[in-house]
């Protein structure tokens, strides 16, 4: 039977493109927030590093109210890092909003997401949005939809899809660009109209699949996921069935719906609607809730494999330990698993050294998401360079690659090619746009991306914009220098000094201040050359009983640049670790000692192996 009393809708796009802010403007409409309440902007960006970085990390549930049927909302990532989070929700929901920029139309991962909703049969309103924009194109973004459709295989019904122009800022849309509404009411009665209520069967079996979790001090676990089939009851004795088909008798000892942004307690739930459930010990994402007497579980939840490693070890450095809570391997290991219970797209393996661990993600951004938080928790550890994941297939050495488009100004055109060449990108297709930019479509090695952005802004000054998409494996592309400039190394422990760094600035550009503690080995800058050069940043200026007109006059430093930790991870070569507490990150040099370093070099000249 179909339930026209709910429908369920996930709002996906590409990253900036305006999600959480029409979740906001559908939140306001709704009438969930009091009329004097302050509520903050991107209100479901709830997580501190959500806010910093302006974008969604992890998807979210929220439920409207509108003409009497219950909406249910989750709100996706638009980063292509966190695609695992799109692939997992699709089963909640029977159709999706694609938002398209006004203005940029389809990007990389607006294919992604709208790939993943095809797949399985959704049903799609487009949404263009920013339609206040001084440049907007509606007519072009409509169109580029459109033929996006059709290169993914839509079918004749998907490609009938109902389009409503939007200004989420202002919480205003209409089905014509020029005349907009002053509310979204156009938006809520194409949901009603379009995106068909759940199709259930509640005199079926129990079955519940397991989407998200999180954990709650009082209740324990709580289970997120749609009801596919029977009904649900407090205090009801369920069956657990984890992908391995082990069956778990367990007792519901909390129901929840949601509404707003809140989880509302509910004695009873019928198919078709998105619940949470509390008390069922040690349940994970993809396992089945079902009937202890039938029980009936549901295909696990699959995404694609990761592509990039890293390798997470306790931290080795002369200053271990003095800044971070959580420095032992055993707790490294605990957090670094218990990860996986909410992050289906990370990997983790434990190696022949019990202090270090290889994590595998989507991507740079992924993983450093992972260490900012590991960071925030009080955790003390190192990591490496990142690395892609190489297959063989057929006898052949594969790497993943990526499709990379990138926007920039005409005269920043010439350094952006040369670069992406210098990484065997291979151009796919090059467009001159109306306002003079040029936008570029590469293919290229996932390896000769690492790096990559940061020498990207320093050739288009920082204006240029850049975009990529998992494109698939193909064959190795050879040897990728990806790092043009050596380090510069402190030569020996001590606080840094001005007349030291003044001395180390002519060699390069410096990553720390004067008084800061540093230690042999540690990077401290980058060289102007290709190779790496030992400073000493904590000499000290000599006193002499000889004077000169100019003795007082302050050594002054040019600019320091200051290292992100995107950048610091961008920025590591092979031979190089980023030390990363709750205080701070810096780079070292796996052997610290000079004498160390020189005979390893020396020994990889004589067997022949690239440093």
């Amino acid at each position: 039977m179909k339930r026209g009393d709910i429908r369920n809708v996930a709002i996906i796009a590409h990253v900036d493109h305006g999600k959480t802010t029409l979740v906001d403007g559908m939140l306001r409409q709704s009438r969930i927030f009091r009329e004097n309440q302050q509520v903050a902007e991107r209100v479901m960006d709830s997580d501190a590093l959500e806010r910093e970085r302006g974008i969604t990390i992890m998807a979210k549930n929220t439920a409207v109210t509108y003409r009497g049927t219950k909406i249910n909302i989750v709100d996706t990532p638009g980063h292509a890092d966190f695609g695992g989070e799109v692939e997992r929700v699709m089963n909640m929901v029977d159709g999706v909003l694609l938002l398209v920029d006004a203005v940029d139309g389809p990007m990389p991962q607006t294919k992604f997401v709208l790939r993943q909703a095809l797949r399985r049969g959704h049903r799609a309103i487009v949404v263009i949005n920013k339609i206040d924009r001084a440049q907007a194109r509606p007519n072009h973004a409509l169109n580029a939809t459109f033929d996006l459709f059709l290169d993914l295989g839509a079918t004749e019904e998907q490609a009938e899809y109902e389009t409503i122009f939007t200004n989420a800022l202002t919480g205003s849309a209409g089905t014509d660009h020029r005349h907009l509404g002053p509310t979204l009411e156009p938006l809520f009665d194409a949901i009603l109209a379009t995106i068909p209520p759940p199709d259930v069967d509640e005199t079926a079996p129990l079955q519940l699949l397991v989407t998200t979790t999180s954990y709650d001090d009082y209740r324990g676990r709580i289970a997120v996921g749609r009801l596919q089939s029977g009904v649900l009851r407090r205090g009801q004795q369920v069956a657990r069935v984890d992908h391995t088909g082990r069956i778990t008798r367990a007792k519901v000892t909390d129901l929840f719906t949601f509404q707003g942004l809140a989880r509302e307690p509910a004695e009873e739930v019928r198919a078709g609607d998105i619940v949470a459930v509390a008390g069922i010990a040690e349940i994970a994402i993809g396992d089945t809730v079902t009937d202890p007497d039938d029980p009936r579980p549901l295909p696990p939840i699959t995404v694609e494999e990761p592509t990039l490693r890293m390798s997470f070890a306790v931290n080795t450095s002369p200053f271990a330990g003095r800044e971070g809570q959580h420095v032992t391997s055993r707790k490294l290991r605990e957090r670094l698993f218990a990860e996986l219970d909410r992050d289906v797209a990370l990997r983790v393996a434990e190696t022949e050294s019990p202090d270090t661990f290889i994590v595998s993600g989507r991507g740079e951004l992924h993983l450093a998401i992972l260490i900012e938080n590991l960071r925030r928790e009080g955790y003390e550890l190192q990591v490496s360079r990142p690395e892609v994941i190489e297959r063989i297939e057929g006898g052949e050495r594969r790497e993943p690659y990526e499709q990379l488009e990138v926007e920039v100004a005409q005269d920043a055109l010439g350094a952006v090619v040369e670069l992406a060449g210098k990484r065997r990108g291979e151009l796919v297709d090059m467009k001159y746009r109306d306002d003079g930019s040029a936008h570029c479509v590469y293919r290229i090695p996932t390896r000769g991306l690492l790096g990559f952005r940061q020498a990207f802004l320093t050739c288009t000054r920082g204006q240029g914009v850049m975009n990529t998409l998992f494109a698939g494996y193909g064959p190795y592309a050879g040897d990728i220098d990806s790092r043009q400039f050596g380090s510069l190394v402190a030569w020996e422990d001590g606080a840094t000094t001005t007349f030291g760094l003044s001395q180390a600035q002519e060699r390069g550009t410096l990553f720390v201040g004067a008084g800061v503690d540093v230690y042999a080995g540690m990077v401290v800058g980058e060289h102007i050359r290709d190779r790496d050069l030992d400073v000493n940043v904590v000499r000290r200026k000599h006193l002499t009983n000889m004077r000169s007109s100019t003795s007082d006059i302050a050594v002054r430093l040019d600019g320091i640049r200051e290292l992100s930790l995107d950048d610091a991870i961008e920025f590591l070569a092979g031979d190089e670790l980023l030390e990363v507490t709750p205080k701070a990150f810096r780079i070292r040099k796996r052997l610290l000692s000079k004498q160390d370093r020189d005979r390893a070099i020396g020994q990889r000249k004589r067997t022949g192996v690239a440093g």
